[in-house]
């Protein structure tokens, strides 16, 4: 599958939030460039939702001083995390909320880099060991 970076750069350079759906692991990624009292924007590592609407009630938990966007773009990311930071996507996003909070938010855009990268691991792991949500192909003798 191919990647087509400049749509992923428009998106972020323009999309008041987004969520970005990886491939390797259920979490997602959603970032939320509206500052909020702060004057920080969200970026975090979040549980996957069954709809639209359950997205907005999530925001509207996390971020109770933030009024609900106009709308959510959803983009999926077909590789590892890591191909993020590799190829300069990441540097996107990290610049993106950094130019709106500061060096807290490209903080926390690194705590949520790093947050992604133990989910996508364990998720692989759950996935070869026939964890929760997983179903193991064959079993090694006793």
């Amino acid at each position: 599958m191919d990647i087509d970076i400049e749509a992923i750069r428009r998106v972020v350079a323009e999309a008041e939030v987004f969520v970005v759906r990886f491939a390797m692991m259920e979490q997602r990624l959603l970032v939320d460039t509206r500052p909020d009292g702060q004057g920080r924007p969200y970026i975090s590592m979040v549980p996957p939702v069954t709809s639209a609407e359950e997205r907005y009630r999530f925001l509207r938990k996390e971020r109770p001083d933030v009024p609900p966007p106009a709308q959510i773009t959803v983009f999926q990311w077909p590789r590892p995390i890591a191909v993020m930071r590799e190829i300069g996507v990441w540097r996107f996003i990290e610049d993106r909320v950094a130019e709106i909070g500061g060096e807290p938010s490209r903080r926390d855009a690194d705590a949520a880099f790093r947050s992604g990268q133990r989910l996508e691991r364990a998720d692989m792991v759950a996935a070869i060991r026939g964890g929760e949500g997983y179903e193991t192909i064959w079993e090694r003798a006793r």
